[in-house]
């Protein structure tokens, strides 16, 4: 008997064998299952190719299908497609390429209900998808075969069926950002269950939670607890079977209760957020944990925390960062034998703790210690040297102030160094070449100077190097082109000169020839913008074929780069080299062999013919060509090669002829830029997704078509820029489709008539500038919705009437206020003192009478000493920018950008004004410029005037003044400088006129034309002089006025000059 039982055994272990070894082949039905599901999926990658049952009928073998070896039947289902983790090495460039190529490889579409057809389906796997606003499907709660089931991050709406509690096989169950409903109960009904992850999801209790006594894995991170205030409850403590425990930002509140310490099984634990740790003996009790953090956490009640700690020997990692610790006793020693890793980082220790405390310094197996972020001044503490172990160091974002010089020698293992947004100063240690294991050494941000040590060329290992933002200065050593496994290299912002290569044709070298930059095989990302540094940087930089991204702006580039020098980028995929001086000489024909998606080569030599080759980069977002000598007319192909352009900048080019294009083929970009070119005609048209538009410095000649088009109901711009062209006839009153706008500039064109009554429906407008045109009638009444108004320029039209007396309470925010030239009479309003922000404020040359309001020291702005630099004006879509304006100072226009938050100014000259100089005038210490001449003022100086300490010009000359001059008026640091011309033309006496007060002489009314030597003798000097002056002035002057490039690119050089000299303070 026992015999004929063993044969049978054989016979049916032989039938296994045979049909193990038999290849499994797909059901039939499971096959069209799948191809249904497939028709109703959208494939972008073509991912499911395989899934084609006349080119390969097995299922079994498809793309992400698994079958039972046994039965055939589909068991597994693994359609997930995991998103690009962020590499902090690459930066984010690469990083949103990768994340592009993910958009393109996830499934979207619709998940179509047949997968109910597969019973024996026991692993289905749809997570990291795009499901978008695709409601979650019911019927995955009547798969009851289902064992592992994950929906995470799909994009799927709507609630969790509650249904889905009948799923009583389910052993693992992942709903993280699945849902915008609540979690249902019912899922306390999956008794089974040993993981269970609800990430981000909302829920109203978690009672349910009690019923999974058999629960390995628990992560309830970032959930939304819809009723507040729920501590955290105290029954997780018996689910003793608990092996992961992540309850981090999870809503709850209050104390980590005490019967946690109940988990004696728990490896992993992490509280991080705002919970309350009082009474910590509990930890003592979870003696196989090996992950813990508190990130977050008020532990300043929690007096024997690291005596409680040090009992865990089991503990590996230890995360504290962020928390609250007002006071502890601080042992001498802890006998954390295991931890590999401490993280310190944002933390606020009690004034007697140092920044790294002394017991860190005994943890000699530790691997990685974090303590950054915490802003302590101090050094790098020598206690670290006894941390021989260590592999990762960060201490970025403190003000720790120097190097040590046995950070590179006592730490021979390091391989992740970050001293980034520190202070440290003095030179880069040559010890830095003994760190031969490092890979990421980041030292951005920091008062670094002297040259880069030549020893660095010793670290072979590093991938990423970041040294910018420091004063380095002298040449890139020759010696880094030896470290080829070099990714990242970043030396930007610095003071770095010399060239990349280097001619060695006639010289004797010693030894092995340097090897350069261009040996960096690997190099991935090169930063080397904003330095000194000059040659033809592709003769070097052509050889790195694996480059990604070039950013190498504002140096002392020059030379001519052809097609060789560029062949070999074929991976080069974000391409800045503006403010250099280069000049590219390719064929007409040339195709570069990479592919763009941002390109600026902004102040190159690319013309004077239109760079044909820009076609083949159809790939392109962001395109900067601006300065770059095109003379010729933009091609057609231009406009519809680039689908994927969101930023064009042709600007300060030559670039005439029209923009022709209709309604059904609107410009789709989003910021425009064009201005400072000869183009003409009408307007073009553009797609209502356009956010920042500047056509100004052109002579396009009509707007109507473009501001009134019928077709689209309202845009989204929110920068109109049409200054200086050639735009006549009244403004159109189309502007409430444009509710959008923030900036509008239509200053020097030939507008007439009135300002039309739908501007005021702008209600976000923050600068508009209307001046320079010929509008006439009362002042604009349409401005008094525009609320938010920063800046109003109507100045030099033909504008007359009275100013209003609601200007001062309508336009609360105004800080730049400019009606000059133009015909207002009448009194100024008292309401202007509403404008307590007021910087510039500017009524010359009007017919105003009446006395200056005795309240202009409201004006806030004025009396304060400190002011940003610049006004920025901020648009819906994040974007910021700054103010430009036409100020007139000292007697002369300026156009003001980048200081313009600096500028504070009065001018009421050549008006009509009487009565005497209010004395609240002299309350304005922060006032900058000062003028109230050619008007009927009268009485004496206030001799208050003195403590303007910020003056630095004062015109009150022709009006009819008496007295003396305050001798408090040349004390002060500004005005010792002021001539008598600011004063003639008045009955005044004293500095700086010569005129002695003390005698009893009449006081001649002096118009400024007598001179020193006699009211009728010539000194033929000053006349040749004042010739010779006024001539050459206006020579320049002309060429500003007739050549409107010029003066467009005079006005940038000073803006440019501002920043450049800015980046030394």
């Amino acid at each position: 008997m026992n015999s004929f039982l063993l044969i049978i055994v054989f016979v049916h272990l032989c039938w296994l064998s045979l049909r193990l070894s038999a290849e499994t082949v797909c059901i039939g039905n499971e096959r069209e299952t799948l191809l249904k599901l497939k028709h109703n999926l959208i494939d972008r990658s073509n991912r499911l190719s395989s899934w084609n049952a006349s080119l390969n009928p097995n299922c079994c073998h498809w793309y992400g299908v698994v079958c039972n070896n046994i039965t055939s039947h589909v068991a597994e289902l693994h359609l997930t497609t995991p998103p690009p983790l962020y590499d902090e090495i690459l930066g984010y460039e690469d990083y949103d390429e990768a994340y592009e190529e993910y958009n393109r490889r996830a499934f979207s579409g619709e998940i179509n209900p047949c997968l109910v057809d597969l019973k024996h389906l026991n692993y289905l796997d749809l997570s990291e998808n795009l499901f978008y606003e695709v409601p979650i499907p019911s019927f995955v709660a009547t798969m009851t075969s289902l064992t592992h089931l994950n929906l995470s991050d799909t994009g799927l709406m709507g609630n969790i069926p509650p249904e889905i509690g009948n799923l009583s096989n389910l052993l693992y169950l992942d709903l993280s950002d699945a849902a915008n409903g609540t979690i249902p109960s019912q899922i306390g009904n999956l008794s089974n269950l040993l993981h269970l992850q609800l990430t981000g999801c909302y829920y109203e209790n978690v009672d349910w939670l009690s019923s999974l006594s058999k629960l390995c894995y628990l992560h309830l991170s970032d959930t939304r607890l819809l009723v507040g205030g729920m501590p955290i409850p105290s029954f997780l403590g018996s689910m003793t079977t608990l092996l992961h425990l992540d309850l981090s930002y999870a809503g709850f509140m209050g104390n980590i209760p005490p019967q946690i310490g109940n988990l004696s099984n728990l490896l992993y634990l992490r509280l991080r957020g705002d919970y309350f740790v009082g009474n910590d003996d509990w930890l003592s009790s979870l003696s196989k944990l090996e992950y813990l953090d508190l990130g977050g956490a008020n532990l300043s009640q929690s007096f024997q925390l690291l005596h409680t700690h040090q009992v865990i020997s089991s503990l590996k990692h230890l995360y504290l960062s962020e928390f609250t610790l007002s006071w502890y006793n601080q042992p001498s020693f802890v006998n954390f034998s295991s931890l590999l890793t401490l993280d310190l980082s944002y933390i606020s220790y009690h004034s007697t703790i140092s920044f790294i405390p002394k017991w860190v310094f005994g943890l000699k197996k530790l691997v990685s210690l974090f303590s950054y972020g915490s802003h302590f001044e101090c050094p790098i503490p020598d206690g670290l040297r006894n941390l021989t172990l260590l592999e990762n160091l960060d201490l970025h974002g403190n003000s720790l102030s120097s190097i040590p010089h046995w950070l590179f020698g006592a730490l021979s293992h390091l391989k992740f160094l970050d001293l980034s947004y520190n202070n440290l100063q003095g030179v880069m240690p040559d010890a830095l070449g003994n760190a031969t294991s490092l890979i990421t050494l980041r030292m951005t941000y920091n008062q670094l100077q002297g040259l880069i040590p030549t020893s660095l060329g010793n670290v072979t290992s590093v991938v990423e190097l970041d040294l910018s933002y420091n004063k380095l200065e002298g040449p890139i050593p020759y010696s880094l082109g030896k470290v080829t496994s070099l990714v990242t290299l970043d030396l930007s912002y610095n003071q770095l000169s010399g060239n990349l290569t280097l001619d060695y044709c006639g010289n004797k070298v010693d030894g092995e020839y340097p090897k350069s930059i261009g040996k960096l095989s690997s190099l991935r990302v090169l930063r080397l913008s904003s330095n000194q540094l000059g040659g033809n940087p592709f003769k070097s930089l052509g050889s790195l074929s694996k480059l990604f991204y070039l950013h190498i702006n504002e140096n002392h580039f020059q030379g001519a780069v052809n097609e060789s020098h560029l062949e070999n980028l074929t991976s080069l995929r974000y391409f800045y080299a503006s403010g250099n001086n280069l000049t590219l000489k390719v064929g007409r024909n040339w195709h570069p062999t990479f592919q763009l998606i941002d390109l600026d080569m902004s102040s190159w030599q690319l013309g004077p013919n239109f760079p044909s080759w820009t076609h083949s980069q159809n790939e392109l977002e962001d395109l900067k060509m601006s300065n770059t000598r095109i003379v010729d007319y933009i091609p057609p192909y231009f406009w519809k090669a680039f689908y994927s352009l969101k930023y064009l900048n042709l600007s300060n080019n030559q670039i005439h002829g029209k923009i022709e294009n209709s309604l059904a083929n609107p410009l789709s970009f989003i910021i425009v830029d064009l201005s400072s070119n000869q183009l003409h005609g009408k307007l073009p048209f553009f797609s209502s997704d356009v956010k920042w538009l500047d056509l100004s410095g052109n002579s396009f000649s009509s707007m109507y078509d473009f501001l009134c088009c019928k077709q689209i109901k309202t845009f989204d711009l929110n920068l109109l820029n049409l200054a200086y062209n050639n735009l006549s006839e009244k403004i159109p009153d189309c502007w409430i489709k444009w509710p959008k706008l923030v900036n509008v500039n239509l200053q020097s064109n030939h507008f007439v008539g009135n300002m039309p009554m739908t501007m005021g429906s702008l209600a976000r407008l923050e600068s508009l500038n209307i001046r320079n045109n010929s509008l006439s009638g009362i002042f604009p009444i349409a401005l008094k919705k525009n609320n938010n108004l920063i800046s109003l320029d109507i100045g030099e039209n033909n504008l007359s009437g009275t100013i209003p007396t609601w200007i001062g309470e309508n336009l609360p925010r105004i800080k730049i206020l400019r009606l000059r030239s133009n015909n207002f009479s009448g009194h100024i309003p008292n309401g202007i003192c509403h404008m307590i922000f007021l910087q510039d404020f500017d009524l010359a040359q009007n017919s105003l009478s009446g006395n200056i309001p005795n309240c202009l020291n409201n004006f806030r702005a004025m009396v304060q000493k400190t002011k940003s630099k610049n006004l920025i004006i901020h648009t819906s879509d994040g974007r910021s920018g700054a103010i430009s304006i036409i100020l007139w100072t000292k007697g002369r226009a300026s156009l003001y950008t980048s200081i313009l938050g600096l500028v504070t100014n009065v001018d009421l000259s050549n008006n009509k004004l009487s009565g005497e100089i209010p004395r609240e005038i002299t309350y304005l210490d922060g006032l900058i410029y000062l003028n109230l001449s050619g008007n009927q003022l009268s009485g004496q100086i206030p001799p208050s005037i003195g403590n303007m300490r910020l003056l630095e010009s004062i015109d009150l000359s022709r009006n009819q003044l008496t007295g003396k001059i305050p001798p408090t008026i040349s004390t002060g640091t500004q005005i010792q400088s002021f001539e008598a011309l600011d004063f003639v033309g008045n009955n005044l006496c004293g500095p700086p006129l010569l005129i002695n007060c003390s005698s009893n002489q009449q006081i001649p009314y002096i118009d400024g034309s007598e001179k020193e030597n006699g009211a009728h003798g010539v000194n033929w000097f000053f006349v040749s002089f004042t010739v010779g002056f006024i001539v050459g002035f206006w020579i320049v002057i002309a060429s500003l006025l007739i050549y409107r490039s010029w003066r467009y690119a005079y006005f940038s050089f000073l803006d440019n000059m501002f920043y450049k000299v800015r980046s030394y303070w």
